[in-house]
């Protein structure tokens, strides 16, 4: 069932950035090779703590342009391949003059404290803000964001998690600008990136 609604979830939130998208691109307002999605409600106000346990908010966290992933620290196999390719995507745009920030949100706050995130982006990408928050503070950012996730399988500790694996490129004042599925490229990420922040 998990699976399900995952699917949906994804099919109703790329139709919701698709309809924006074929708004902005009918409108002329931008000529990148890319799905548009300015406009589109993705993305809004949250308070979630950061690795060091800071209580930060979405303004303090996305004050240049970012790529926003939800997921988790836990995950086997999708979070893993996502982050890395997110961080390969930051490192090309940084040596094109661009300051991205990499924002990873879990959506497991129960087994990501700021302690565990600490060690994933130090193990990840040294520049990757990693948040956590209360279960309420996630799901807040999570829906803000139209981001699917639920408690999957196994049992005690080791438990999976069903979520959607999308990734936001977010402009300041939570501006969604385009978003990017789990198979685009890092220098697809990072020229679309590029072009969409310098339309902006």
């Amino acid at each position: 069932m998990t699976k399900i609604a995952a699917l949906l979830s994804g099919v109703g939130l790329a139709a919701l950035i698709g309809g924006t998208a074929a708004y902005t691109l009918a409108s002329g307002n931008v000529d990148c090779d890319v799905a548009s999605a300015v406009g589109a409600p993705i993305g809004g106000p949250f308070e979630l703590v950061n690795s060091e346990g800071k209580l930060v908010t979405d303004a303090e966290v996305i004050d240049r342009p970012a790529l926003v992933y939800f997921g988790y620290t836990f995950c086997p196999d999708v979070c893993p391949f996502d982050v890395a390719r997110n961080a390969l995507a930051a490192d090309l745009l940084v040596e094109q003059g661009e300051d991205v920030a990499i924002v990873f949100v879990t959506i497991d706050p129960e087994r990501d404290t700021p302690e565990v995130l600490a060690q994933y982006t130090e193990d990840m990408h040294p520049r990757m803000i990693a948040l956590t928050g209360s279960s309420e503070q996630v799901k807040q950012a999570a829906d803000a964001y139209r981001a699917y996730y639920a408690r999957g399988t196994g049992d005690d500790e080791f438990y999976l998690m069903a979520h959607s694996n999308f990734t936001y490129l977010m402009l300041p004042g939570n501006e969604l600008a385009t978003f990017f599925r789990a198979e685009e490229t890092p220098e697809g990420m990072a020229e679309k990136s590029a072009c969409m922040i310098n339309a902006a």
